[in-house]
Parts: C-alpha cells; structure tokens; sequence
C-alpha cells in the first residue's frame, strides 16, 4: 500500500501518525478566536486542522415539526432544533480562505468536511489538498462521487456504517477516480464511550479495503487514540477547542491545546515502539547484558581447592560462566589460586569436560 502524499506532510506505516485537529463549531462564530485555535493547534505540534464546510439550510429544514429536534436526552444538544444547532456549528464560508491561509503560514495542512455538492465546488475553488467525508454522511454516495472526482485524497469516517455501506462508499470513490482513501474508524456519539469504540475495527479495515486506516476519536483523553496507533491506525482525528469550561458545540469531547501537545507526544511514541518482532535485546540493550548474572568467586580459593557453595555465588555482572553451569561446576577443583571476585571462567578448573 504506497503513502498518500499531503503537499510535504505523508500517511502511511512508515510515517508518524498524521494528527487533525478538528476545528469544528468551537470557534462559537467568532473569527479572532478560529485564529488563535489554529495558532495553539500549531504550537501542539498537529499536522492538519480540518473546518466544516455547511450552511444550517444545505443539511437541514428551518422547521419546528418533531422529526427537526434532537430527542435523545442523553444528547449533549437534546431539545435544541437541527437548524439552530447547525447554524451555531456552521463555519462560515468567507472565512475559509482566511483560516486556511493563516493555518499555511503556520506549516498546517488546511482542509474541510463539504456536506453537500455545492460545498465542494466552493472548496475547489479555494484548491483544498484533499477532503473529509463525515461519517453521517458516508452514505451520500452522489457527495462522494463529487469528492473523489477531484482526484484529491479523500478520508472518510466509516461511523454507524455496515460493512456493506462502506463497500459501497469505497467503490463509488474508486470508481470516480480517487486513488488515496483513508478510512477513519469513528464511534458516532458524542462524546463516545471507550467501550463503544472497538480499536480492532482498524485492523480489518485496512485488510479487507486495502485502504489506509485511523481514528477519528470522540472519546475523553488521548488513550483510544494512542491505542489505536498500536492497531496500525495512520491517521488520528480529535476535536480541538481552547478552553472547555468558556464552551463551543462540542467543547465537551475536545481536547485542549496542552491534551493536544500530549496527544501529538503520546501518538508518536507508540509508533515509534511497535517496532517488528525482536528477541534477544536491540542493539542498545547490548550493554545490559554485562549486568546480568554469573558465576564469581566468592572467597579466595588455593590450588586444588573443591568448588562449593561456600566459595561461589552467582551475581552480577555477568563476566563469568552463566549460571546454567552451576551444577557443573560444584565439586571441581581448581588448578591454581584463585582469589575472591574473580568471574570463574573453565580454565580454571581441573579434569572438566565443556
């Protein structure tokens, strides 16, 4: 599976996991603040801020009727109308250009999740690098053939979706004429549950897809997403936000700009310690070995004096016969003085066969 190249940023196992801070409806509409996210986003080290690309009307109906209100009392947003909600979320689209630019100046990638056709023409006329396929909108098959279309990078979050509805995402992309897919798993709660989010997922995803794979995480902290590392996942995604206490839509599963640095830090190590299948210490454990135990000797012992337990202990360091000799050479003599802290090496001892 080759690496997707993102402008001087790489995905793939080769590569430190690429992160995305997701910018999201935190900003609360206020364009100095967006600003000052993307600068605290750089400074936590991430490779990638990503915005939404929507208008309350392009996802919803302004409507008052039952099936517009979020119903779900376990819902961060329960009791609120999907227009009001997406209205307060939305990014709007005379700030794109300016936020991409300022994240550019900063060494980020700049991208966006559209969430519908139009949405897209608007980013390719900003010429984005490549694109975010939500997860609830996986199965809008006519988006992803505009996306993938592009012939840019494409990363979807896979969401509630079967295998079948990613089959069916992942064909319409291909058939479209996009080559580089990333496929995020993503548990669609907000926030997620750790129990909820079944890290082997990536795993299969990248067999079965033959797709480079990661997590879009909406869980608390940075564990799942350090984990997923250790499945093989390329790409980690987790909503950004300055100050959770002050608020945002989804402040409440966003980590702040010091979480963020930490899971920059956190990921990175893991990747760094998968490693490959080693037995026998790396090279730098070399040295170690020297402190490991052996046979030494313990009180000075004349010539032809009997090796015992009272004239030899096994200790470290390690410069005498291993300790697996040590039934082998009880009982022998030796065949000079040997004094006290000397490593008992064979040439010491008379009539022994090796």
């Amino acid at each position: 599976m080759k690496d997707i190249r993102l402008g001087p940023k790489s995905i793939g196992k080769a590569h430190k996991p690429f992160i995305i801070a997701e910018l999201s409806g935190n900003h609360n509409q206020d364009l100095s603040l967006a600003m000052r996210m993307i600068d605290e986003a750089a400074t936590a080290g991430v490779d990638a801020i990503k915005l939404q690309t929507f208008t309350a009307d392009s996802l919803t109906l302004d409507c008052d009727q039952p099936d517009f209100l979020i119903k779900e009392k376990n819902s961060l947003w329960f009791g609120q109308r999907l227009h009001d909600l997406y209205k307060k979320a939305s990014t709007p689209y005379e700030w794109h250009a300016k936020l991409f630019n300022h994240a550019q100046k900063q060494g980020l990638l700049a991208f966006s999740s559209p969430f519908d056709e139009s949405a897209v023409d608007f980013l390719e006329s900003i010429d984005v690098p490549c694109y975010k396929i939500a997860s609830f909108e996986l199965t809008h098959i006519p988006l992803i053939r505009k996306v993938a279309a592009t012939g840019k990078p494409v990363i979807m979050s896979t969401g509630m979706a079967s295998v079948k509805e990613v089959e069916e995402a992942v064909e319409a992309a291909r058939h479209a004429g996009c080559e580089d897919i990333v496929l995020l798993k993503c548990t669609s709660t907000y926030p997620a549950e750790p129990t909820d989010t079944n890290l082997r997922t990536i795993e299969d995803l990248r067999t079965r897809f033959s797709c480079h794979t990661g997590l879009s995480d909406h869980t608390a902290g940075v564990g799942a997403s350090v984990a997923a590392v250790a499945f093989g996942a390329s790409v980690i995604e987790k909503h950004f936000v300055l100050d959770r206490e002050a608020g945002g839509v989804d402040a409440a599963f966003s980590l702040q700009p010091e979480e963020f640095k930490s899971l920059v830090e956190e990921t990175k190590r893991a990747w760094q310690a998968i490693g490959g299948i080693v037995y026998g210490g790396s090279s730098s454990e070399e040295k170690s070995k020297q402190y490991r135990r052996s046979i030494y000797v313990s009180e000075d012992i004349n010539e032809g004096g009997i090796l015992s337990e009272h004239n030899l202990r096994v200790v470290r360091p390690a410069h005498g016969l291993a300790p697996k000799h040590w039934n082998e050479v009880l009982g022998k003599r030796v065949n000079r003085n040997v004094s006290k802290g000397t490593p008992l090496d064979w040439e010491h001892l008379t009539q022994i066969s090796k």
